[in-house]
């Protein structure tokens, strides 16, 4: 079932709570992205930031898997969300 963008902005906020109180991962989103502590809180509210957390969280299966435990849901629901939002459409090249 296809996510309405309300509802993949809410699981984007979910994955962002739980990156930030994940105390090994965070520092390597942030690392990875350039963005401050002060960003996640600031942008939060943008649908295209929550995109590339789930961008983010989507690069390991053993995040998405712990991620997705922490809020009983299925394993596929992130990437779900993540074609939801701005930028997440698959790109079909044939």
């Amino acid at each position: 079932m296809p996510f309405s963008a309300d509802a993949a902005e809410t699981l984007g906020l979910k994955a962002l709570a739980w990156l930030a109180g994940n105390d090994e991962l965070l520092p390597v989103f942030l690392g990875s992205t350039g963005a401050s502590e002060a960003d996640l809180r600031a942008q939060a509210s943008d649908p295209a930031f929550l995109g590339s957390v789930l961008d983010f969280l989507t690069m390991d299966d053993a995040w998405v898997m712990q991620f997705c435990d922490s809020l009983g849901i299925s394993y596929e629901q992130p990437m779900h969300a993540r074609m939801a939002l701005p930028g997440g459409a698959q790109v079909h090249w044939t």
